[in-house]
């Protein structure tokens, strides 16, 4: 059946399809940025033009569905169908699998250099292993399966004190697909344990990144490596895990030629395999800081913005003192030594506008820097503390949740 819509061009079929293709053709039309009623129109076109008539779909199960074609497209489409003696329903899967089938999911694209994100802030207890977590999640998600991402809430609105109340505005996306590295390189290993893997011992015979850096290390880095084993990831979401003897990498590094090249070197023969590597930096001024921005530094031939450091802050003073100790370790590396350091911006984390006057004075302070700008505000909402004490990745805990949908937009905006 069909009604007129409300544009002059257009008329409104009502018809069946089967559950798995309409979700087939939703997220691949999300992959490709076009309409579904785009996408139908284009089947219907491609199916009605066959020679003959292509197998048949499984339309077992098939539930009502409609869209908006052009006009008379629909009573062309019901007479082809009359002709090759279909129901309209399988003539209708028949037109969507061809769009399908002609219409591929894009493959990723790969870049001569993984992107490198240095997630940093001189000050503990800002979140920078939950947003480490969080982004790496959002950046390895599966690719044919529509995720929520926060598409439309302003800064302004954020700073409300009934900021919270507002209803969440998202948009339902593929997933980002990339193959991506966690790396744990705070001695603490919170990023370890959030995730619910097994720390690295420190023992004299087990090799670390720390050791790989200093050059004490035995065997292959590759080997250190660990599966984050979930559906949603599909293989793509891996872990270097921490040691304890990260607190005394500074150390160790001290005696090391180059030593700014230290973390680059140890993870350079694991970069091949991967889109996107993450670094969870510990809270400190020290070698390992040094080393962890030169690793960001952009790369030749890399564009800018790829790679580079991704500072967390709170909404709170003593986040702004440790900003401006980092910063100016970055911009003195910087000039020491001749890099491009590209900033990737500041993640506002934890925020709650109920706290009042200091909250939302910070957030105003810190939206006003501009340059680097703020890229995410990320809510203090329960998912997180949740997910971490029950050792579960974010996105795996709470998929639809506003601090996932926040984590695929700062992957996103940085992306």
């Amino acid at each position: 059946m069909s009604s007129p819509a409300t544009s002059s061009d257009r008329e409104k079929v009502v018809s069946k399809l089967p559950g798995w293709l309409r979700q087939n053709l939703k997220v691949r039309a999300a992959q490709h940025g076009i309409e579904i009623q785009a996408a139908v129109e284009q089947g219907i076109s491609g199916w009605m033009a066959l020679a003959s008539t292509p197998g048949p779909v499984d339309t077992a199960g098939a539930d009502s569905f409609s869209t908006f074609l052009p006009a008379g497209q629909w009573d062309l489409f019901r007479q082809t169908a009359s002709d090759r003696r279909l129901s309209l329903i399988q003539g209708l899967a028949q037109s969507v699998q061809l769009w399908l089938e002609r219409n591929p999911a894009p493959s990723v694209q790969r870049a001569k250099h993984p992107r490198r994100r240095i997630v940093c802030n001189q000050k503990g207890g800002v979140g920078k292993t939950a947003v480490t977590a969080g982004l790496g999640e959002a950046f390895a998600e599966n690719p044919d399966a529509l995720h929520p991402v926060q598409i439309s809430r302003h800064f302004a609105a954020q700073r409300s004190e009934n900021a919270q109340n507002d209803p969440l505005q998202v948009e339902n996306l593929p997933g980002l697909g990339r193959r991506t590295l966690l790396v744990d390189f705070d001695p603490q290993r919170h990023l370890t344990k959030q995730l619910g893997q097994d720390e690295i011992p420190m023992d004299a015979d087990v090799d670390s990144l720390s050791k790989h850096m200093s050059g004490e290390a035995r065997g292959d880095i590759r080997d250190l490596i660990v599966p984050i084993t979930d559906d949603r990831y599909g293989g793509r979401l891996d872990l270097l895990p921490g040691c304890q003897d990260g607190f005394l990498l500074d150390v160790a590094l001290s005696k090391v030629r180059f030593r700014e090249a230290a973390l680059e070197r140890a993870l350079a023969p694991i970069e091949p395999f991967y889109d996107e590597i993450i670094v969870d930096c510990p809270p400190s001024l020290g070698l390992s800081m040094d080393a962890a921005i030169y690793y960001g530094r952009r790369r030749d031939e890399e564009t800018a913005g790829s790679s580079g450091p991704l500072i967390v802050v709170q909404a709170e003073d003593s986040s702004a003192d440790a900003y401006d100790l980092l910063i100016t370790q970055i911009e003195d590396l910087r000039d020491d030594m001749g890099v491009e350091v590209d900033y990737l911006g500041i993640v506002v984390n934890l925020y709650d506008p109920r706290r009042g006057y200091i909250a939302t004075s910070s957030l105003e302070a810190w939206i006003d820097i501009k340059d680097p700008k703020v890229v995410a505000v990320i809510g203090d909402l329960t998912d997180q503390r949740k997910a971490v004490r029950l050792k579960q990745p974010l996105l795996s805990f709470a998929p639809r949740g506003e601090q996932a949908a926040t984590m695929r937009a700062l992957a996103r905006e940085i992306s």
